[in-house]
């Protein structure tokens, strides 16, 4: 399970940056969006992997055997947190968009 977990947090890390790295304005949006997921998917598998353990306390279980919460209420909070700053990165495009005329990232367009 670790593997599985490792390689798509190096996938959506991976097309992140390729994405952050690209002339256009949405698709560098998309690419802080992935690579935010990615960061958020490594600090709930910081937490532990916890497979068939109970998500609540009955009484004389062992707290060993439950997962740690803290990166949960973390990546919890990352999760309103991202959605709040792509809708203003949205509306910062939108505008600029409005304003340029073009939605590349340096306001023209690239000669081919």
């Amino acid at each position: 399970m670790e593997l599985v977990l490792s390689l798509g947090i190096g996938i959506m890390t991976g097309s992140g940056v390729w994405l952050i790295l690209r002339p256009r304005t949405y698709q560098v949006i998309v690419g802080l969006s992935l690579l935010s997921y990615a960061v958020n998917l490594f600090i709930f598998g910081v937490g532990g992997l916890k497979v068939n353990a109970p998500a609540i306390l009955a009484d004389g279980s062992k707290t060993a055997a439950l997962a740690d919460p803290v990166p949960q209420a973390l990546v919890l909070t990352a999760i309103v947190i991202g959605f709040a700053t792509t809708a203003l990165f949205l509306v910062v495009l939108l505008a600029a968009r409005g304003l340029t005329g073009t939605d590349h990232v340096d306001g023209r367009e690239q000669s081919q």
